[in-house]
């Protein structure tokens, strides 16, 4: 691309370049003129409040060509330096709006009592309110998670004697709510009163795949508890308190409904991505010594069938209860050992209340879901989640998506990933309705559902979008009932941020980064503060972090600067021990202390900006020094994605050549269906937009067109195969 003209300099005829007929190009420049004009009265032309009047008058709409959102974006910031001023900010918060947010309302509540007169409202004072809550733990903690256990409505069966103990040092992270017995899967199914949610109230929306013309299914709460309590009766029938059973299926309306009857019965869930192979699923329940596993005989995606009981058997499992994909027959022959979904449930027939079951109540500490990291390279982490963990995913949801009682939100993902537990808590826990597809996420039929469904609040990961986009399969739909996206698992992509973002007028894509050890996140956007594509405003809510330099000691809290983040180890929620790993080596070896703190491992290296915002640069693993200046492959990729018009996406590495010397630039590169483009000239272009972007220093070795990249089973991007694949065949070919 070269360089956009500034908003001034567009008119009729770049419109039509980029998609609109001309009738529609000359409404739209002047209805951009006139935005211009009453931003100049009021702001002298600054970039940014110019974005903000053309996004708060609704001058874009969802249905102009991409072309005509970039064209009008890239050019409204056309001489913006992030270097010299941070981000562009494509959303900004209204006083009004944000004093309707969870946040806003708690900030209007006790804002003025913590802060007293310091306190403005929630936008100004929001990140003193922040400041305060990682500065005074003694008196935040209390006050902040207290009203957090309000507002989910976490019902106890014996309620802490505190909120936080810290006296034993065993445990970095904190005791929290010693004492407390509760069954966290209850919490979920009984009505709230303060939530408004009654049994009559939406629990589920979903549909199933093929079935677009047909009206969404759903569930009330009522509904659901009874299908969890039938299930759970059934469970005792089969397994024996404390029984770890895995699910390896896609996230359906069963899948919750068994998710949720395994921890209100006692029993502890083993989730397992349903795109895993034998082997993975065998180490898995290994691991975990599960007694039994829930699957489905197929998966039916995009129209098609794939095997999955088939899978599992491989895996010898001790048990497997089989659900079939479509209907009520089986589409496989069972082993002896193993049950049909139907026979499973016939077991609770001659139980007089089958529908009524007692909660098994438990410590706050106990373990109610064993979770799996990606496990890219050896055997996965086994990380324990006890009954604080949905507790600390669904505050941070409430918190910083601001999931509300009334919300529609969808997030295609798994019970096997992290987001899968974290998006039923998420809903469930703070009375929104959780939707769900029967299907592939990655065409129209999924965006349709979306929009009859109502959906509110949409999460995806950057790679699903990028996919979307590149297909142009959402043409058409309606998502404008959408108020906020979500996004998690990569590194977003500016450009197709701008995309996603513009499906709803602009609203907020809150970026989520964190991990299953933590139960949630470290580092967020909000609905308090102005958002950059691609980029986080704040750390979470009463989570502190350093950024570390090369020798571990930690850049001033206001100084933009790249590094290794540390985390401050007090962090409701978190792990202090793995089933199959050493917690301490793995989270605290090696890490510095900071004022008397042993901080804690995460491997992520962040980039603070000027203006305070955070941009994830990938994992500590993902750096490479070029020239002697440390930088990241992410922060590469950014700006080659953007090179030319036929790039899919890149994956930039470093290799050493085989005689020694300093670490040589590789891109490689897929290209968008129908293009083509020589290497060469892809070199070239990289090198001048690396170039005048990052480092006038930094330039391209060699470029290499692939087909794609592998991935792992959650679409993280492999960078060390792809490194060492590139390798070995740069290397034969003594490219290098």
């Amino acid at each position: 691309m070269g360089q956009p003209k500034s908003i001034g300099e567009v008119g009729v005829d770049d419109l039509v370049e980029a998609g609109l007929s001309r009738e529609a190009a000359a409404e739209l420049e002047r209805t951009l003129r006139v935005s211009l004009a009453r931003a100049r009265r009021q702001s002298g032309l600054y970039p940014r409040e110019v974005w903000r009047e053309l996004t708060s008058a609704r001058v874009l709409k969802p249905s102009h060509p991409h072309r005509v959102h970039q064209l009008v974006y890239y050019s409204v910031y056309s001489d913006w330096d992030d270097s010299a001023r941070g981000p562009p900010l494509y959303w900004f918060p209204s006083l009004s709006q944000s004093k309707e947010t969870n946040l806003g309302r708690l900030m209007e509540l006790h804002g003025g009592k913590l802060l007293g007169s310091s306190y403005k409202d929630p936008i100004t004072s929001f990140s003193l309110f922040h400041k305060f809550s990682v500065e005074h733990p003694e008196s935040m903690f209390h006050v902040y998670w207290s009203i957090i256990l309000n507002e989910l409505s976490i019902s106890f069966h014996r309620p802490p004697s505190c909120i936080l103990y810290t006296s034993d040092k065993s445990k970095p992270s904190g005791t929290w709510l010693p004492g407390a017995v509760l069954n966290i899967a209850e919490c979920c199914l009984l009505p709230s009163q303060r939530q408004r949610k009654g049994d009559d109230s939406i629990a589920l929306v979903w549909r199933d795949e093929g079935n677009d013309h047909m009206s969404v299914h759903r569930m009330t709460v009522k509904e659901l508890r009874e299908q969890v309590m039938l299930v759970a009766n059934a469970l005792d029938m089969t397994f024996s308190k404390g029984d770890a059973i895995a699910i390896d299926m896609p996230m359906t309306v069963h899948a919750v409904i068994i998710y949720l009857a395994i921890i209100l019965g006692g029993f502890i869930v083993v989730s397992i991505a349903d795109s895993f192979a034998p082997k993975e699923i065998a180490s898995r329940l290994h691991i975990s010594k599960a007694k039994g596993i829930f699957t489905q005989d197929f998966i039916q995606k995009g129209g098609r069938k794939f095997p999955l009981y088939s899978r599992v058997v491989e895996a010898n499992p001790a048990k497997a209860i089989v659900l079939p994909v479509v209907g009520d027959g089986m589409g496989v022959k069972l082993r002896e050992k193993d049950m049909s979904w139907k026979a499973f449930l016939c077991q609770a027939d001659h139980i007089p209340r089958r529908h009524y079951y007692p909660s098994f109540y438990q410590s706050v500490d106990s373990v109610t879901n064993i979770i799996f990291s990606s496990g890219t390279t050896g055997e996965p982490k086994a990380i324990p989640w006890t009954q604080l963990s949905p507790i600390r995913c669904a505050a941070e949801s409430w918190a910083h998506i601001d999931v509300q009682a009334g919300d529609v939100f969808c997030w295609p993902t798994n019970l096997g990933w992290v987001m899968g537990p974290i998006v039923l808590y998420s809903c469930f826990l703070a009375g929104a309705t959780l939707a769900l597809y029967h299907g592939s996420p990655l065409g129209w039929d999924f965006g349709k559902f979306v929009q009859d469904a109502g959906v509110t609040i949409l999460g995806s990961v950057p790679s699903l979008v990028k996919a979307w986009k590149s297909t142009q399969c959402m043409e058409g739909l309606d998502w404008t009932k959408i108020r906020s996206f979500g996004s998690a698992g990569e590194t977003s992509n500016v450009d197709d941020d701008l995309w996603l973002s513009s499906k709803s007028f602009y609203s907020p894509i809150i970026e989520c980064c964190g991990g299953t050890e933590l139960a949630s996140t470290y580092i967020h956007g909000n609905h308090l503060q102005p958002q950059a594509f691609g980029a986080f405003s704040n750390a979470s809510m009463t989570t502190r972090f350093v950024i570390l330099d090369d020798h571990g000691v930690p850049y001033p809290d206001d100084q933009p600067c790249v590094g290794e983040v540390g985390l401050f180890p007090v962090h409701m929620g978190a792990t202090n021990r793995l089933l199959n790993a050493d917690h301490e080596e793995v989270y605290f070896k090696g890490m510095p202390t900071y004022k008397g703190v042993h901080l804690r491992r995460h491997g992520d290296i962040i980039k603070r900006t000027v203006g305070g915002h955070y941009i994830v640069l990938g994992r500590a693993d993902d750096t490479m020094n070029l020239g002697g200046i440390k930088t990241s492959s992410v922060e590469i990729e950014r700006v080659c994605d953007r090179a030319d018009e036929s790039i899919q996406e890149t994956a930039a590495i470093s290799v050493a050549p085989p005689t020694g010397g300093p670490e040589q630039l590789v891109v490689l590169v897929v290209l968008k269906k129908g293009y083509e483009a020589e290497p060469n000239d892809l070199k070239m272009k990289f090198s001048k937009a690396i170039q005048g972007n990052l480092n006038p220093l930094f330039k391209v070795s060699y470029v290499k067109i692939v087909a794609e990249f592998p991935r792992t089973a959650s679409n993280k991007l492999l960078r060390r195969e792809v490194r060492d694949q590139t390798r070995q065949q740069l290397f034969a070919q003594s490219k290098l």
